[in-house]
């Protein structure tokens, strides 16, 4: 496996002094927001976690090379370039083995962190079930990702735009704790609330880590998802956003848009009915989820030596 990884040189440094170390996805770069919004983000994002006492590793597909941790030039690479392959884990072999650009979704991130010995990972929110997928057997690799893989997801729960339920029924059934972060209910990404109740709620990080620790002393495989809802002067009305959902469903439905093609339908609606706000709210929630992912990471990396 290590022939096929590589680290930045920060990163490297880091884990030869034992520094808490925070992955990060490139696909929220490549293809979750445009430019340069995606880019500045990256780098505040990373900033984030430095001044709160980690060390951030954006993870990417660079020639033929799992990289952890990538430059200003790659960061600036991955937010412009059109010809960045989106790499989850049925992607990543081929991707490495014919030298393409790949930017990682949320379970290729957490095989490459945990490959690269990092445990602790932030996002902006995580996928699930689709609706629909009792037809279409449409559910998110992030959600087996986490079943299998030893990394927590510090996210802002999943779009509403989401079967919600059912994805907090396969995780559940996948033995995936969900971690309320100050809340008792599952953040809806855009929107602090939804009507599902998580598993457990932690008010403080080092119960969270402490959590982490205890779980994978066990060794009770796969990963935890901490959902830390959007700061509420950036959240978005609730009912604002179900309007725009049923309106954007009954539409993808008259147009005859189904399957994958769905999903990217409304989040295109979402920000074109919201006249933008979406794009503000999800740069706010990730820039929160590093701040609290941070600050995970130091307290784990303090009792996990």
């Amino acid at each position: 496996m290590k022939q096929y990884i590589t680290l930045s040189e920060e990163v490297r440094v880091a884990k030869e002094q034992g520094k808490p170390i925070v992955a990060l996805e490139s696909t929220i770069i490549s293809h979750g927001m445009p430019y340069p919004q995606n880019v500045q983000t990256a780098r505040e994002v990373e900033q984030i976690i430095r001044d709160h006492g980690a060390v951030p590793a954006t993870i990417a597909i660079v020639e033929g090379k799992i990289k952890i941790g990538l430059s200003d030039e790659e960061l600036e690479m991955f937010g412009k370039s059109t010809a960045v392959a989106k790499a989850s884990r049925r992607d990543l072999a081929y991707l490495i083995a014919t030298k393409k650009l790949g930017a990682t979704t949320v379970a290729a991130t957490m095989i490459c962190a945990e490959a690269a010995g990092i445990h602790i990972f932030v996002t902006g929110g995580i996928g699930g079930v689709h609706r629909g997928a009792e037809t279409t057997m449409d559910i998110s690799a992030d959600l087996e990702e986490l079943g299998q893989t030893n990394v927590a997801v510090i996210c802002a729960g999943a779009k509403s735009i989401l079967d919600l339920g059912l994805t907090m029924e396969y995780l559940e059934t996948k033995g995936v704790p969900v971690i309320g972060y100050q809340t008792d209910v599952l953040p809806a990404f855009y929107t602090r609330k939804s009507e599902f109740p998580i598993h457990f709620r932690a008010d403080d990080v080092e119960t969270i880590a402490s959590t982490l620790k205890v779980k994978w002393d066990l060794n009770l495989k796969g990963g935890a998802v901490i959902a830390n809802p959007i700061p509420e002067e950036f959240a978005m009305d609730e009912k604002i956003i179900h309007d725009i959902i049923e309106t954007a469903l009954k539409e993808a439905e008259e147009r005859n848009i189904s399957g994958k093609d769905v999903t990217p339908f409304l989040l295109g609606k979402v920000k074109e009915l919201t006249e933008g706000k979406s794009l503000d709210a999800n740069i706010a929630l990730v820039k929160n989820n590093a701040v609290v992912g941070a600050k995970i990471a130091v307290s784990f990396n303090a009792i996990h030596k």
